[in-house]
């Protein structure tokens, strides 16, 4: 969790502040994930703290906001690709990734 904090600091992603109460602001909550070595033993403990973006209210303090994922069949064709062009090919673990994008809107965690 201190990682994932120092993370969302460095990067300039919130500000602490103090919201009116005619703001609604969306909850989170910590998501833990255990990742194990390929022997089964333990790698390391991850942290990662969301948004609860579903207690939004349609038309009240709703928008579309929506971050990139890999479909697993495009993931297939990298590896396909990879494999038929005898392309080298790394696994890495990214601690902390955020997305670079321009709100007009303030939005309010609590």
């Amino acid at each position: 969790m201190k990682v994932e904090m120092l993370a969302l600091k460095q990067n300039g992603t919130r500000d602490l502040a103090i919201f009116s109460p005619r703001k609604k602001a969306i909850s989170c909550r910590w998501v833990y994930t255990v990742k194990l070595n390929p022997d089964g033993s333990l790698a390391c403990l991850k942290a990662c703290l969301v948004a609860k973006n579903y207690s939004e209210v349609y038309d009240i303090n709703y928008q579309d906001t929506f971050s990139l994922v890999a479909k697993l069949t495009f993931i297939q064709i990298l590896y396909s690709l990879a494999a038929s062009h005898h392309w080298p090919f790394h696994q890495l673990d990214v601690k902390s990734i955020f997305l670079n994008g321009v709100r007009d809107k303030e939005v309010y965690m609590e």
